[in-house]
């Protein structure tokens, strides 16, 4: 299985991935049937859940029914237990959105025009766009999330100031990003455009760099108030073992009022 997955995942267009996923995993989620694990967004029960990377297959990452993987069930359990989005649905503006959420985020703002979705190229967006350029008008939303897409982005410091440019004061994001804490500075070299080497270098092959230490500078530099959460270590063992989020430290930004 995990040869399998990372195979479809270098060699299947990102497009046509998120166009059969939504049935594909379900079925190979059928090998896993059993009680071990619970995906917090979709409640689904699993023995474990399935096996998912680029490069290195991690096990017991992706959900077979909503498609989340590990940072995205800490991030719904984290606004779950420590924000009012569920009650007063701010306006959210979700740029590649991860499937698993975005679901979720539908159906809770079923009704009202207040949750938007934006990708570059994704079929299953509202709305297409550079997020270097973003086609909003200034202080025009309340959350952003945006989640492993900055290292995709050429100029990533542009793209953190259109997010600061159109988000309210007192408006919130979450941005996680691949990180290397051994690293003090960001890496990136746009004369690499291997995909090879660049899959060697930067993790994946359509990465364009790997961040260091100095992201959160980078987030400040925009204008934004960053939040580090060890979110993992928030939870007790039962819970870490059961929904297996993590990795990843939750980066959550805040606009000064």
């Amino acid at each position: 299985m995990k040869r399998f997955i990372r195979w479809i995942l270098n060699h299947i267009p990102r497009t046509a991935l998120q166009r059969i996923a939504g049935w594909a995993v379900p079925v190979m989620g059928l090998a896993y049937l059993g009680r071990g694990r619970e995906c917090p967004i979709c409640h689904t029960r699993r023995r474990k859940f399935l096996p998912y990377g680029y490069v290195r297959s991690r096990e017991d990452a992706l959900c077979p029914s909503c498609l989340s993987l590990e940072r995205h069930r800490m991030i719904w359990l984290w606004i779950e237990r420590n924000t009012d989005l569920s009650r007063s649905r701010p306006r959210l503006l979700h740029i590649a959105p991860e499937v698993s959420l975005m679901r979720h985020f539908r159906r809770l703002y079923r009704g009202t025009d207040g949750y938007i979705t934006a990708d570059l190229e994704s079929p299953l967006a509202d709305m297409h766009f550079d997020v270097q350029s973003i086609p909003l008008a200034e202080r025009s939303v309340d959350v952003v999330i945006a989640n492993h897409l900055l290292e995709h982005i050429a100029d990533d410091r542009r793209a953190m100031s259109e997010i600061y440019r159109i988000m309210r004061p007192g408006g919130w994001g979450i941005i996680i990003v691949p990180e290397d804490r051994n690293r003090a500075t960001t890496f990136e070299d746009d004369t690499i455009t291997d995909p090879e080497e660049r899959t060697r270098l930067f993790g994946q092959y359509d990465h364009l760099r790997v961040y260091g230490r100095d992201y959160d500078d980078r987030l400040r530099e925009a204008g934004f108030v960053v939040e580090r959460i060890p979110f993992e270590a928030m939870l007790s063992e039962s819970e870490q073992q059961l929904y297996k989020v993590g990795g990843d430290d939750l980066i959550v930004i805040r606009k000064p009022l």
